[in-house]
């Protein structure tokens, strides 16, 4: 069904509304700023379509995230969110949370001088010939959810945080389980906890803030 001027109009705005966003990503003053954009001129050459997802740019195949490109405070890099299929013969990536991220990797530079072109490029094919092949990794549905007995006692000390935490879906509920259990430390936990409840009283889930956009 072929669609109405309107809608062309409003397709049209919210895609200049999007390349405005990934610009002025890109033009930003920072320390990084050459860096990103040379990852920029790389991820142009393959392809990949570029959008702009949870406050960064990101790169598509299919409507599928692939890789997005970001820049921090002491470091900008790449994130390949099916990385975990990734061969990298270079010993480049890093796990993005380790114990806790199951798929996506991070590869990490420091200065301009770190990016070899062809050895990006080379990651960037791979990576987009792992989607194509339909390499996602699957979240575990069916795992049991152990809640961890300082969340328990929380919420049987307050209904309505409990109520809030049943509402979430289960694999947001796992997120919360997993975030206090994997804390190897007492205190971590405590402080966790304490992270956990300022989100749950707001009806959120652990992550929700990064699934916008």
């Amino acid at each position: 069904m072929p669609i109405t001027a309107r809608q062309y109009t409003f397709h049209l705005a919210g895609k200049m509304k999007t390349q405005e966003k990934i610009e002025a990503y890109f033009e930003k003053e920072q320390p990084f700023r050459e860096g990103i954009c040379l990852l920029r001129e790389l991820a142009h050459k393959t392809g990949l379509i570029e959008t702009y997802k949870w406050g960064i740019p990101v790169y598509t195949i299919d409507n599928k995230n692939v890789l997005g490109i970001l820049a921090f405070k002491h470091h900008f890099g790449i994130w390949f969110y099916n990385g975990v299929f990734l061969s990298d013969p270079k010993k480049v990536l890093e796990n993005a949370q380790e114990g806790k991220t199951k798929a996506m990797r991070h590869w990490k530079f420091r200065t301009m001088e770190d990016i070899d072109e062809a050895t990006v490029l080379a990651y960037f094919h791979e990576a987009i010939s792992n989607q194509k092949k339909g390499l996602v990794l699957a979240p575990e549905k069916n795992k049991p959810i152990s809640m961890p007995p300082l969340l328990k006692k929380a919420l049987n000390n307050n209904q309505a945080l409990k109520a809030n935490y049943e509402s979430l879906t289960p694999y947001k509920q796992r997120e919360y389980c997993e975030y206090i259990s994997q804390a190897k430390q007492e205190k971590t936990k405590q402080s966790r906890l304490e992270k956990c409840i300022s989100l749950l009283e707001k009806g959120l889930g652990l992550h929700d803030k990064y699934r916008k956009g």
